[in-house]
């Protein structure tokens, strides 16, 4: 089983297929399919690749699930002996997706490299 390695919302995510993972907010409705172009490495037990920084055609497929908001944290500023507080909450948005397929698309040069060796 293969495990890709991708980048989206400033963050890198190390997924296989089937996985359900929660990203940086997306703007796609639910049930849509969306791509995922910057991948950095695919692991293979066969044959693994690394990027340099991405790997060129290579894609990952997903299925938004839904989209929502996480759990109230509270910040909570405070100097000691000075008076000073300040309490605010945050909720982060995310989108929920499921990876449905990792895919490399072998460029027309390597396939042709590839030929001619054996």
């Amino acid at each position: 089983m293969s495990h890709a390695i991708f980048e989206t919302g400033g963050k890198q995510y190390r997924v296989k297929e089937g996985d359900e993972i929660y990203i940086e907010k997306l703007d796609a409705e639910d049930g849509e399919k969306i791509k995922f172009d910057k991948v950095l490495a695919i692991l293979s037990e066969t044959n693994p690749k690394i990027g340099s920084p991405y790997i060129k055609g290579a894609t990952v497929t997903a299925k938004v699930v839904k989209s929502g908001k996480a759990k109230k944290i509270i910040v909570y500023k405070m100097k000691r002996r000075k008076g000073y507080h300040r309490k605010q909450g945050h909720r982060q948005p995310y989108t929920k997706v499921i990876i449905d397929k990792i895919s490399v698309r072998a460029s027309k040069a390597k396939a042709e490299q590839e030929t001619e060796k054996e």
